[in-house]
């Protein structure tokens, strides 16, 4: 009879032979392949210094430079290697406390005994040339070079950002990144931090007992050599935004500036704003801290993530959306008597056609023309109509976010026909329910973008680009494709048409414009003021415009808060603006010379 384990016993004679064999193969890697294990046993006499790569440089759209890097240094330190030292000399070479020594050294023990830590972050370039001197004195500390941001012009915040270090929950979110090294926040810094940033290397030294480098280990051929971040031609004028910056100053609001047929970012200006040199360096912290607290709020970029009623801005969607549904023509009267029911409207001609009711601003003429969109008959009830509507106001990108390069866009509201089912009660809301829509108030949020989207895409005839702040990365001239899509509006080009001669004669009509602070010398402006209520305080003073009308070249939205009337003070700046841009200089010093002087930071 056959032995029944003979098979088994010859199972684990194989099983035993090919671990053996596993175990030399692993073996042989380690000792005599892998000298990353051999580096690992050798910790002690090697020392791995990351070379941090030259972040890529920022360039206006006319090649000026806006953002380099200037020279850094980390004191660095490896607990194990740190043997007994002259606390106080080494304090006193720093310019620390023996505390703050101990604080210090207790920290990088808990992070690790054997690994480079942060012990002291950019040390100046005087504290860096003493401690050369002196470092072998110190074993288990090195200086670890690295770059800073640096600004040519301590401008346009909210649209580069800035750069900080990262935190835990980045390092567990992304492995590339490790203890130490910088992220960029906010604006182009984060949106484009991939190619901004590079790729580190890393270089390994042989040290004496005193912490002195006796050169590279192996000839340097185990190191890494780093790869410079890619530069990046943004679309920003940096002289325009300068110019609008200092014409927001002691001001609340935004501006935002396109080019129509691109959609490139001219200017992007959130009042207050700060300067970017406060969030480098050392005292980025503390400076982070109070602009946190600051009840101005400079950290919030109102132009993006503000959400404001648009007020008569508004007027010229309501009015190409009732020429192409038809409940109106461009020669269609209406009368104003003060205004339309309970919507009260200023002194003006009665009754206006859509020209004049754009020129004059015509509360009662547009609430005319909205109730006539949402009771049209084609639609089956109100509801319909109104999703009909909506639908032209999200093509305009209105309610959506517009696909930007900017990360902390929002998009603004657009209320659904669910929203007043339930507020009101499912076919109990009417026209005049919500009538207030007509001329841009109630419930619709728009974010400034949005509003100089919407302008842009009327000076262009029923198009938009989405609006990108980066016109090429690299020195490739390329941009991405989804900024190079044509974005249709459903509205036929010859109503954009009737719409436009609205928002021309409002700056350069007679008797009644609305606008004509903002007409310039032989160049026709189209524009068209607004006065957004505001429930906490005084109205918004809100201004939209594009220029020339033929070949338009610039869109521009302009927001000041608490400032009451459209043409008071953000039809002129949207003036300067226009013709600084067009122009490189102002005719109307006296106007230049009163919206640089206005301080409205005291009103409410």
């Amino acid at each position: 009879m056959k032995d029944p384990f003979i098979n088994r016993k010859y199972l684990i004679m194989a099983l035993m032979v090919l671990a053996t064999l596993g175990l030399l193969i692993r073996l042989f890697i380690i000792q005599v392949v892998k000298d990353s294990y051999r580096l690992s046993a050798d910790n002690n006499v090697l020392r791995y210094v990351t070379q941090y790569p030259a972040r890529g440089l920022i360039y206006d759209r006319n090649g000026e430079l806006i953002v380099f890097n200037q020279a850094a240094y980390d004191l660095m330190v490896i607990p194990a290697q740190n043997t007994r030292i002259d606390t106080m000399a080494f304090c006193n070479l720093l310019g620390i406390t023996t505390d703050t020594f101990r604080e210090r050294m207790s920290a990088a023990v808990q992070y690790s005994r054997r690994a480079p830590s942060v012990f002291l972050k950019q040390i100046s370039d005087e504290t860096y040339a003493r401690l050369q001197e002196k470092l072998f004195m110190f074993p288990g500390f090195y200086v670890q070079p690295r770059t800073l941001r640096k600004y040519s012009k301590p401008i346009a915040s909210h649209l580069l950002g800035y750069v900080s270090e990262v935190d835990d929950g980045i390092i567990r979110k992304d492995p590339y990144y490790k203890q130490g090294d910088y992220i960029g926040k906010s604006g182009i810094e984060e949106a484009y931090e991939k190619v901004l940033r590079g790729k580190r290397g890393v270089k390994i030294y042989l040290v004496d007992v005193y912490s002195r480098i006796k050169g590279s280990y192996a000839n340097g051929n185990l190191d890494t050599v780093a790869v410079q971040g890619k530069d990046i031609l943004s679309t920003i004028d940096i002289n325009l935004q300068q110019y609008g910056e200092i014409l927001m100053k002691n001001k609340r609001g935004s501006i935002v500036a396109l080019e129509p047929n691109t959609g490139e970012v001219l200017t992007l200006v959130s009042a207050p704003d700060y300067d970017p040199g406060l969030l480098v360096g050392r005292v980025r912290s503390d400076n982070f801290s109070k602009l946190s607290a600051d009840t101005l709020k400079p950290l919030f970029n109102r132009a993006l993530m503000a959400s404001y009623p648009p007020g008569s801005t508004f007027k010229p969607i309501n009015g190409l959306i009732a020429l192409q549904e038809q409940v109106i023509n461009p020669g269609s009267m209406f009368g104003c008597d003060h205004g339309y029911l309970f919507v009260g409207c200023h002194s003006h001609a009665s009754p206006l056609n859509l020209e004049g009711a754009i020129m004059n601003s015509c509360n009662s003429y547009f609430c005319q023309a909205y109730r006539r969109i949402l009771e049209n008959q084609k639609y089956k009830n109100i509801a319909e109509a109104y999703d009909k509507w909506k639908g032209y106001l999200n093509e305009f990108g209105f309610g959506n976010k517009l696909g930007t390069d900017f990360v902390n866009e929002l998009p603004g509201f657009i209320p659904a026909t669910s929203y007043y089912d339930r507020y009101y009660g499912k076919n109990r809301w009417k026209a005049l329910t919500i009538i207030s829509m007509a001329i841009g108030q109630g419930e619709v949020g728009t974010t400034p973008l949005q509003m100089a989207n919407m302008t842009a895409a009327i000076a262009n005839r029923g198009y938009y680009y989405a609006p990108h702040v980066v016109k090429s990365v690299g020195h490739e001239g390329n941009v991405d494709p989804r900024f190079t899509k044509k974005h249709l509006i459903s509205i036929d080009s010859m109503n954009f048409e009737e719409v436009i001669l609205g928002m021309e004669a409002a700056v350069n009509g007679g008797a009644g414009r609305t606008a004509g602070v903002a007409a310039l010398k032989d160049i026709i402006v189209c524009g068209k003021t607004g006065t957004a209520q505001n429930p906490h305080g005084k109205e918004h003073s809100v201004f939209v415009a594009f220029a020339p009308k033929d070949n338009p070249k610039i869109a521009i939205m302009v927001f000041v808060e608490n400032a009451g009337f459209g043409a008071t003070y953000a039809a002129p700046i949207a003036s300067l603006m226009i013709e600084k841009y067009l122009r490189g200089e102002i005719t109307n010093k006296e106007r230049e010379q009163s919206m640089l002087n206005l301080n409205l930071m005291d009103t409410h």
